[in-house]
């Protein structure tokens, strides 16, 4: 279980987060919220790259600071593009993770090989990553996530850059790994996460203001036959307005 404990962070005069209390079990989850809505420090927080305000992450109750390197085996974390050594191969770069996540020696070649295999790299897993396209970078930063088989996976827009085939098989490939885990997946293609998601968490503002399952959301919002239509009732006009500006809050 994956417990968020009134967790809040401010950059400066803006509030990125305020008092976002969770509980997580096995299953996939959707985060959804426009641009600024605090996704992002989320994320950053859940992961461990940033320290909150107020507040404590806690998983199988235990905060995520003392257990240290060992959250390492424990989580895996896909961002948008960041993190890539354009100079290594896709195959060298998994082997650097597989090393950091303390995968041991005798099996990483053997795991590198289960990975590059689930996100349909095999034959670009040579090429200097500097090579790949957007949506092969993607993927490669997909199957470093789910590389050691952690219990919590952070996946920040998986599908983003992918073309629609690659998309379905990506998203049906997260759902197959769901089973025993806990899958947060943020993303604005609603349609990607409608299908396999268990619940769906809406941020806004900073703060949480639902948390159900599809059909729940669609019936509390009268007239919404899907997600998409709950998320335009909820996030319609503050989407357009922000979309105007960039924030990675």
């Amino acid at each position: 279980m994956l417990k968020l404990r009134e967790i809040s962070k401010s950059y400066g005069s803006k509030q990125a987060l305020s008092s976002v209390s969770l509980e997580l079990t096995e299953g996939i989850y959707g985060l959804l919220g426009p641009n600024g809505a605090g996704k992002s420090t989320l994320m950053n927080i859940i992961t461990g790259n940033l320290r909150p305000d107020t507040g404590a992450v806690m998983w199988e109750e235990e905060e995520i600071r003392s257990l240290g390197v060992k959250y390492r085996s424990i989580l895996g974390y896909a961002p948008q593009q960041q993190g890539l050594y354009d100079a290594f191969s896709g195959r060298d770069f998994l082997k650097y993770m597989a090393v950091l996540k303390g995968i041991s020696r005798k099996h990483i070649r053997e795991e590198v090989d289960r990975v590059l295999s689930y996100v349909n790299l095999q034959e670009a897993a040579d090429s200097a990553i500097g090579t790949y396209s957007g949506g092969m970078k993607q993927r490669i930063l997909i199957a470093q996530a789910v590389m050691g088989n952690p219990g919590l996976i952070i996946l920040d827009e998986p599908t983003a850059g992918l073309d629609p085939k690659e998309r379905v098989r990506i998203r049906e490939k997260i759902k197959e790994i769901s089973r025993e885990k806990i899958i947060l997946v943020s993303t604005h293609v609603v349609s990607d996460i409608q299908s396999i998601a268990k619940e769906i968490i809406l941020l806004k503002e900073g703060t949480v203001i639902d948390q159900d399952t599809v059909d729940a959301l669609c019936g509390k919002y009268k007239g919404a036959d899907d997600l998409e239509q709950v998320y335009m009732h909820i996030f319609g006009e503050q989407e357009g307005e922000e979309n105007a500006s960039t924030d990675s809050l």
